[in-house]
């Protein structure tokens, strides 16, 4: 299985979108191609998808209606911007946190407030992924790995530093738009140990 450090390499670009049939094709410029493989695993906005062609900095992805319907993949159009990272290889330096690229839902930017030099945003999520979400947690948003601040009800808070905002879309977000949402595996087997074990008890 694929790993991403949730630590964005760059910003690429959709240069064509072939959505004809229930399989859509991306072909999108990448920051860097190099020695970048036919097969290797590549996070598009936080979702792990496999480079089928590469011709220059382009590289082509076929995208699963599964994945179209649980993304924000869906959305993009020529022209899209999108968070880049490839695939960790054996020995490579570990900076986020390890994330899978199996998004699991989206998040819905509410609020975006300069703070400083950098930003904070309030997104909401679907009720069924709360339980997940806590203060001080990490959390991956388009493939980006990052802390999660105050959470109200179904709500919650993140800030973006400067070099964030730089390395990634975000700098161009705006209220309203859906982000794709990774809970780190370690939360996930947390969340679903207490639930077993509060199940017995009843």
């Amino acid at each position: 299985m694929s790993m991403f450090t949730g630590i964005v390499q760059g910003i690429g670009i959709v240069t064509a979108l072939e959505n004809e049939g229930s399989v859509w094709t991306f072909t999108i410029e990448l920051p860097s191609t190099d020695n970048l493989n036919r097969g290797a695993s590549v996070s598009i906005n936080g979702a792990c998808l496999t480079a089928t062609e590469i011709q220059g900095n382009n590289a082509c992805f076929d995208v699963i209606p599964e994945t179209l319907q649980r993304t924000n993949l869906q959305t993009l159009a020529v022209g899209s911007r999108v968070n880049v990272e490839r695939s960790l290889k054996m020995g490579d330096e570990l900076g986020g946190h390890l994330l899978s690229g199996h998004i699991m839902g989206m998040a819905v930017i509410h609020e975006i407030a300069p703070q400083g030099d950098g930003v904070d945003m309030k997104l909401g999520i679907q009720s069924g992924l709360t339980k997940y979400i806590h203060e001080k947690g990490y959390i991956g948003l388009n493939g980006a790995s990052l802390t999660i601040g105050e959470v109200t009800g179904s709500e919650f808070n993140i800030h973006l530093i400067p070099e964030t905002l730089r390395l990634t879309t975000f700098g161009t977000s705006k209220i309203g738009d859906h982000v794709n949402l990774e809970i780190d595996s370690m939360t996930q087997t947390i969340v679903a140990t207490v639930e077993r074990i509060m199940k017995q008890e009843n």
